[in-house]
């Protein structure tokens, strides 16, 4: 019997931490994922542009992007990762900005790199977490639909 005692309380502990963390405010994750994705593609693209020339031999030899040229590829996902990058930084058309980078995902996923699924998928569950739950209350979208109500419902966090 006393061994059921401890149980019966270690339960009813690990219930309610569960319940407090499930109350918890979703915001602070919001941010960090709008934020820490945005980081990841910012830093990308970043490095495309600090380097050009080796960027279009990459995307001439070895990222081979299908039916477009390995310069035009390269601009495309350099001008992507860059604008929504920032658009996600600060939290301005956030939704919408996620849309581009599951195509790069996507693209870089099936031809690019297809071993590094478990990174891809990362990258995709905080692009989830923004797409479905919004940029939350630190960003541009939530101060535009508190100001224009209904109007800024498309922005809106």
């Amino acid at each position: 019997m006393s061994n059921v005692e401890p149980t019966a309380r270690f339960t009813t502990k690990l219930g309610q931490v569960i319940s407090k963390l499930e109350n918890l405010p979703l915001w602070p994750i919001q941010t960090l994922a709008r934020i820490g994705i945005a980081g990841v593609f910012y830093n990308s693209a970043k490095l495309k542009l600090q380097s050009w020339e080796i960027t279009l031999l990459l995307f001439r030899d070895e990222y081979q992007v299908p039916l477009l040229s390995f310069d035009l590829a390269a601009r495309m996902a350099t001008a992507v990762e860059m604008t929504c990058a920032v658009l996600l930084f600060i939290g301005l058309f956030t939704r919408l900005a996620t849309l581009p980078l599951f195509g790069v995902i996507a693209v870089i996923q099936i031809f690019v790199y297809p071993n590094a699924w478990a990174e891809h998928a990362t990258w995709t569950a905080l692009l989830l977490i923004v797409l479905f739950r919004g940029p939350g209350p630190l960003s541009i979208d939530y101060v535009l639909s508190r100001q224009f109500g209904n109007a800024g419902a498309a922005v809106r966090a």
